[in-house]
């Protein structure tokens, strides 16, 4: 049985210290802080992400649905930073079939999260797919940009 995430002083902490790493571009080539704004509040929370990047780039919740992700379904995206650069993306939430191969390659790439899965990097996509609907998954897509106004005449 997977083990149920739990925000512990030790795991704040660790999140504390990755977060300027990653804002520096030195926390791992796949590291970003995202950020998004509370659903209720408003207010702007960051926490430190780790991305599968394979042409596509996805964004992965391996501890469930936390309030990271129930206030960037609302938002419709989300703020990544890394080494100095910040984008806004759109977020487009996978379905099971889509989401995992993409929680297989991460289950590879993350092993501190495996305690938080029912599946090994071994198991069949089969497998992930049962597994996906407890760890969402989004496709991040470049936002519209907005039209820019003519200068006054």
């Amino acid at each position: 049985m997977a083990r149920s995430y739990r925000p512990t002083p030790f795991r704040r902490a660790v999140n504390s210290a990755v977060k300027p790493l990653a804002k520096r571009g030195v926390a791992g080539r796949h590291v970003y802080v995202l950020a998004v704004r509370g659903r209720k509040t408003g207010r702007r929370y960051e926490t430190p992400v780790t991305l599968i990047e394979d042409g596509d780039r996805w964004l992965v919740s391996p501890y469930g649905e936390v309030n990271w992700v129930r206030n960037a379904r609302v938002a419709g995206e989300v703020e990544l930073t890394r080494a100095r650069r910040t984008e806004t993306l759109r977020i487009e939430e996978a379905a099971a079939e889509q989401a995992a191969p993409v929680l297989k390659q991460y289950l590879k790439a993350v092993a501190v999260v495996r305690p938080f899965f029912d599946v090994k990097p071994a198991s069949s996509v089969e497998e992930f797919a049962r597994e996906a609907p407890r760890h969402p998954v989004f496709r991040l897509t470049p936002r519209a940009r907005q039209p820019s106004r003519p200068p006054p005449s």
